[in-house]
């Protein structure tokens, strides 16, 4: 009787039931190698759901920017785009991985459902499939068995998104871009001239003075005293040439007066002694033949260049053109720049509620511009809404469109992909700065406008505007490159493991004759600005930070005081 639940046995059974057991003992382990292998990089196991889309397609793996480097996986976290849009504490990884050896149970890798960026710890061989699986608990493959070759370099996955550039690299490539073209020139009458940025070199057009004059007011000598003199008013200012003047002989003068011929010095009127009764003058103080004559050429010459293009025309710009026979300036236009805040949270007035706060980008960003030479429309509120993006982007005729926000890969960040769909050239996307990694730089279309796209965040989308407008703008306006230059920082400031960082700073002078220095400044987080409020430059600190007595470069902000700031509840 074969009965299922009877006590006989068919002759045998007990050896097919002990070749079935290792048959499933053999299975299993093939099902253990096969997960061991799809988890570092092989193809996918039974019912494993691979999230690249593509069968076999190893996830591409993002290196938490604060986490231990790593030599072992230098080839592999080229992929940093979880790191350049949700920043350092986003994503599955909360910190630097615990002791090689510790069950990582609770860890992203703990299944076939992990995220696509997520990354094992710095601590293992990538491509060590049995060491991984040991360390994470999982079964390994059965002594003797020989593993498949496992590739010896990154699928192209893993190399989708290159790393961003640095911090230099970007400003380089946006000044570069706003020298890409031929400055258009313009005539400005001096009135309207101000702020704009000189398109040609400014030559005199007359000799400065173009006569020679008296510098003060006084007495007009020739030859040795004393000197004899008539009473009258003299000779003054915008008055026509007089006759040469004898020997030993005074004529009264005013500032700004031409001077005669053949004239040997002015006395200025406290240094001369008058003898009505006599008609003579004589000298407090010895005569040096020249002394307060300013003679004809000696500022310039006719030609002779004044100020060089790409100068900015400032107050004294326009009064030194003005001396030298100038009614209009050749000037290059400057930059239009159109904003667009983006994001449905953001008030306009009142206080934060409900979720909502305020926003404080639209306020700042137009003044900034215009410090930085711009001609600026009033910031445009669109929300997020794509086709408004796309709209207000198709739609405008600035030479630069600034965006706030939208820059990161969120579900209503929508910059990258009306970008997409517009053609544009993306020029940066991203760089390793912090903080405001994930701003961009963009062109819509080969004569089409620039866009600079900057974090949502406050002092992040500061770090955005100096690290790509205001080069760009720059360059736009025909300005020169101004030179870098570096201090003292008197604390030690902490860096990035791998990025740069730009810090709030304040200049402090030195001390018993010690040198001009920078203090960093508090509140320098990517939402905060309380401390650039306080600030008159930042601090370019590299990755791994600073020691204190360490010189760093500068970049000064456009309205940077004279006299340093008092420190107040700021540091």
């Amino acid at each position: 009787m074969t009965g299922s639940d009877g006590p006989h046995r068919e002759p045998g059974s007990d050896v097919r039931a002990a070749g079935s057991a290792s048959d499933r003992a053999r299975e299993e382990e093939e099902r253990a190698v096969e997960q061991a292998l799809a988890l570092v990089g092989g193809s996918s196991g039974p019912g494993r759901s691979d999230r690249s889309g593509e069968p076999g397609e190893r996830p591409s793996r993002s290196r938490d920017p604060l986490a231990p480097w790593d030599s072992r996986d230098e080839g592999l976290n080229t992929d940093r785009s979880s790191d350049s849009h949700t920043g350092p504490s986003s994503g599955s990884h909360t910190g630097p991985s615990s002791a090689p050896h510790t069950d990582r149970s609770s860890d992203s890798h703990t299944g076939p459902s992990s995220a696509p960026h997520a990354h094992r710890s710095s601590g293992s061989d990538p491509y060590d499939g049995r060491d991984s699986d040991l360390r994470a608990g999982r079964a390994a493959p059965a002594p003797g068995r020989e593993q498949p070759p496992l590739p010896d370099r990154p699928s192209p996955g893993d190399l989708a998104k290159p790393p961003p550039p640095s911090w230099d690299r970007a400003r380089a490539v946006a000044a570069r871009a706003g020298r890409g073209g031929p400055s258009p020139t313009i005539r400005l009458p001096l009135d309207r001239a101000l702020g704009h940025v000189l398109a040609e070199a400014l030559g005199a057009l007359t000799d400065l003075p173009s006569f020679d004059t008296s510098a003060m007011d006084g007495w007009a000598v020739a030859g040795p005293g004393p000197w004899a003199f008539e009473a009258g008013a003299g000779l003054l200012a915008g008055r026509g040439p007089a006759a040469a003047l004898p020997d030993g002989t005074a004529v009264r003068i005013a500032t700004g007066a031409r001077v005669p011929p053949e004239t040997t010095a002015v006395i200025r009127s406290e240094h001369a002694h008058v003898d009505e009764p006599r008609g003579l003058l004589h000298a407090r103080r010895s005569v040096v033949t020249g002394q307060d004559i300013r003679l004809r050429g000696q500022e310039c010459r006719s030609g002779e260049q004044l100020v060089p293009a790409g100068t900015v025309v400032t107050p004294a710009v326009l009064g030194l053109a003005a001396a030298a026979g100038y009614d209009a300036l050749p000037v290059v236009p400057r930059p239009r720049v159109d904003i667009l805040v983006l994001g449905d949270e953001l008030l306009n007035a009142g206080l934060p509620h409900d979720g909502l706060i305020r926003d404080a980008l639209g306020p700042m960003l137009g003044p900034w511009l215009r410090a930085l030479g711009a001609e600026v429309s009033g910031a445009r509120r669109l929300g997020d809404d794509a086709g408004a993006l796309r709209d207000a982007l198709t739609s405008s005729d600035a030479d630069l469109i600034v965006t706030t926000g939208g820059t990161a890969a969120g579900p209503v960040d929508h910059v990258h992909p009306v970008l997409d769909a517009l053609g544009a050239e993306l020029l940066v996307d991203g760089v390793a700065v912090r903080p405001g990694h994930p701003m961009l730089l963009a062109r819509l279309s080969p004569d089409g406008p620039y866009l600079v796209g900057l974090p949502g965040n406050p002092l992040a989308a500061v770090s955005g505007l100096l690290t790509l407008a205001e080069p760009l703008l720059a360059g736009i306006a025909g300005r020169p490159a101004q030179d870098p230059y570096r201090a003292l920082v008197h604390a030690e400031v902490h860096g990035h493991p791998h990025d740069t960082r730009l810090v709030p700073v304040v200049h402090r002078p030195g001390r018993a004759g010690g040198r001009d220095h920078v203090a960093p400044l508090r509140y320098n987080g990517p939402a905060m600005l309380r401390g650039i409020a306080a600030a008159d430059g930042l601090a370019v600190v590299p990755p791994g930070g600073v020691r204190s007595g360490t010189e760093v470069e500068i970049l000064d902000l456009p309205w940077a005081p004279a006299t340093p700031w008092t420190e107040g509840c700021f540091t």
